[in-house]
């Protein structure tokens, strides 16, 4: 490739494959963050900081996905339109750039959950080479940890939607509370953690396997309590199984927009 548009998070898997970019594009690689109410702040300064860590100022577009209808009434294709619009938006930037090629970071183990996002991608011409050559989340992680990325070892990330049920509408106060509770979790030790909201009167922490010794701790667990509840829950539960990429897709809606435009497609 002479050139590509790479969207950019910040994460493991686009830091990766942006560093592979700059190595053999240059300038002509260049990196978009997509900034929306779905984007956790400390998440955008990351993405910001790590894309001039690699000589990239990075372009920011701001997208308002809570003002359309189809993202926030939250149906199992929310990630098919959040997509769609996404890359609608970085192929003006590469009409405008004259660069034929737009890039996403996803990898091989996105295939094993639903991904409606990457049926958008492919609609939209966007290609994630990691994926095409098979490598996998661990092997990146192990690459990047080669190449002194401090990405290696980050935590995965998701947006903020991913926790909140189908079927739930999406707002900003939602999007604020599951914030807010996972910045508690992390600033107690607790690196890898989800907010789930079951409802809006109760939240379901994940966290890894290996600290739920620390999570009963007395005195840790008492803070815990106190400071999410602060937020406006009444119910703070653990969740037995732990920390797992895509736990709310283990209860997807049977009649959703997604079948229908399966079935229309054939």
């Amino acid at each position: 490739m002479d050139g590509a548009i790479i969207a950019y998070s910040g994460g493991v898997d686009s830091s990766f494959l942006l560093k592979a970019c700059v190595d053999t594009m240059g300038e002509k690689a260049i990196a978009v963050i997509a900034d929306s109410s779905t984007m956790p702040r400390s998440e955008l300064s990351e993405a910001k900081d790590m894309a001039k860590s690699l000589g990239i100022n990075p372009v920011i577009i701001n997208t308002d996905k809570l003002s359309g209808i189809d993202f926030s009434r939250n149906d199992r294709d929310r990630c098919y339109y959040c997509k769609t619009s996404l890359f609608g938006e970085i192929k003006k930037i590469a009409v405008d750039r004259n660069i034929a090629n737009i890039l996403y970071g996803g990898n091989l183990d996105d295939e094993s959950d639903y991904r409606p996002g990457m049926q958008a991608a492919k609609e939209m011409g966007a290609r994630a080479p990691l994926r095409e050559v098979g490598l996998t989340k661990s092997e990146i992680r192990m690459l990047s940890k080669k190449l002194n990325l401090g990405t290696w070892d980050k935590p995965a990330q998701a947006c903020l939607s991913s926790r909140i049920p189908y079927g739930v509408n999406i707002t900003m106060n939602r999007l604020q509370k599951v914030e807010k509770a996972e910045n508690i979790m992390r600033e107690l030790g607790f690196k890898q953690n989800r907010a789930r909201l079951q409802d809006d009167h109760t939240v379901r922490i994940e966290i890894e396997k290996e600290d739920f010794d620390r999570i009963l701790d007395g005195d840790i667990r008492h803070k815990i309590v106190d400071k999410v509840k602060k937020l406006g829950f009444t119910y703070v539960t653990l969740d037995l199984e732990g920390f797992r990429s895509g736990s709310m897709n283990e209860i997807l809606p049977e009649h959703t927009a997604s079948n229908e435009r399966v079935k229309n497609n054939g």
